[in-house]
């Protein structure tokens, strides 16, 4: 596994450094940094901050994820599903956070909010075509390749 040299500055002594909870784990978990506890309403959102900011080496971003078990749960999730952090950003990393659930939901200072994954940005060369290749699916859009896997599979 590759690995890289990730630059975090810490706005304050007392915040939580993201850290990866098992060894194959791709993601890590990032923290809030509260003065004092956030209750999210039934549909509400917030920008919870995590008291870092950060240096992306040249090539790379970060892609801000919701905890599956914070979703699943409590219907926590990040307001724009994955989040960019592009490499030459360099204010405090905040994570936009939505409670999709019919409870309240209380985050407190330290508390695990999202995860971050480090990734290869590749960017692309556009080419401006007069016609596309043929495919298989075509035009089809959503729903087009059915909902079985069985029914895929038979496609094939």
């Amino acid at each position: 596994m590759e690995k890289i040299k990730l630059k975090l500055q810490k706005l304050n002594d007392a915040v939580t450094l993201p850290c990866y909870q098992t060894e194959g784990a791709a993601g890590m978990d990032l923290c809030a940094f509260l003065q004092e506890p956030v209750t999210l309403k039934p549909l509400e959102r917030r920008l919870i901050p995590t008291g870092l900011k950060m240096e992306l080496p040249h090539g790379y971003e970060a892609q801000i994820r919701p905890r599956s078990g914070m979703s699943i749960k409590h219907g926590i999730t990040l307001v724009n599903c994955v989040g960019t952090i592009d490499e030459d950003y360099r204010g405090e990393l905040c994570v936009p956070v939505i409670n999709l659930s019919d409870k309240e939901f209380s985050i407190s200072n330290g508390d695990r909010i999202a995860q971050m994954v480090i990734a290869p940005v590749t960017r692309a060369a556009i080419e401006v075509v007069a016609q596309l290749s043929d495919t298989q699916r075509g035009e089809g859009g959503f729903g087009s390749t059915g909902v079985s896997a069985a029914a895929h599979t038979e496609k094939i």
